[in-house]
């Protein structure tokens, strides 16, 4: 098949340099409207799509962020691959800002957000026991290593409905007790939502600073946060253009089964299922509906 790379970018980084043909297009879907527009266009020969998930500008709370639209819309204009890019804080000494970490595992904590685009008339349910997809990873965390970033393969993101930080209390539970890694306010139920939708999800988390559980948290100045998110932004940018050489331009079926994801997911039946619910999954479950 042909691989068409989507990148979810997420705080400081809100569009991709280097683009051949590179045009901003409306995407519209059943699910309302996407974040904003879809940057489009090819890098080294290999199709290629950006989606700023809080808006050019950031004027989406994770919260407000439509999820759904935002999957819908990726997979409606051909994206194979999404690689989601966003800030966060860490829970480890040896994980310090400025790193990157690609992402393995999750434990959702949002409660405010729509997690499926199943539902009433057809209801799925798929395995999200291995959430990212092992081909991508490996792919992110070379492009990182090949652009000088600090990067650890493999790691457990709590996701947390914000958009308020973790309390103290909080913070000790999800590091000591939970033995999370990384905390951030994106990553579910995006890739619940892309694993529903048949696409090879990665994810890069982008410390900017330690975790309220940390002695020094309250000394950090916040300056020195946004200076590193920034930086972590442009080292973002030139991890993204090596990704074209690693995936390349046609790939096989993920034999992660990530693309076949539905092939056995969808309970209603047939005769039973509601055609206006179906109608709306033309992009995200057409293949097998």
């Amino acid at each position: 098949m042909d691989t068409m790379i989507g990148i979810i970018g997420g705080s400081g980084l809100y569009d991709v340099e280097g683009l051949e043909d590179a045009k901003w297009g409306t995407v519209q879907t059943p699910w309302g409207d996407p974040s904003d527009q879809i940057l489009t266009g090819t890098l080294d020969g290999v199709k290629m799509a950006f989606l700023p998930r809080h808006g050019r500008g950031h004027v989406q709370t994770p919260s407000s962020i439509n999820y759904r639209a935002n999957i819908d819309a990726l997979k409606r204009i051909g994206v194979t691959d999404v690689i989601s890019v966003s800030a966060c804080g860490s829970f480890r000494e040896d994980m310090a800002p400025g790193d990157f970490v690609v992402v393995d595992q999750f434990i959702d904590r949002t409660f405010a957000r729509e997690k499926s685009f199943f539902g009433p008339g057809c209801v799925g349910h798929v395995s999200v026991a291995h959430p990212t997809c092992p081909r991508l990873s490996d792919a992110c965390f070379k492009a990182a290593k090949a652009e000088g970033i600090t990067v650890h393969m493999g790691g457990t993101y709590l996701a947390m409905e914000g958009p308020q930080f973790s309390t103290l209390a909080e913070s000790k539970m999800y590091r000591e007790v939970w033995g999370c890694d990384v905390i951030g306010m994106t990553n579910m139920p995006e890739a619940k939502l892309a694993r529903e939708a048949e696409l090879d999800y990665a994810s890069v988390a982008m410390i900017t600073d330690y975790d309220s559980w940390h002695p020094d948290h309250g000394e950090v100045d916040i300056n020195e946060i946004i200076k590193t998110l920034f930086g972590n932004a442009d080292k973002a940018r030139g991890m993204v253009k090596r990704l074209p050489a690693l995936l390349g331009a046609t790939r096989d079926v993920c034999e992660h089964g990530c693309d076949r994801a539905l092939e056995f997911a969808i309970i209603t039946t047939p005769e039973a299922r509601d055609p206006a619910m179906v109608a709306k999954l033309d992009a995200v479950a057409g293949r097998v509906l």
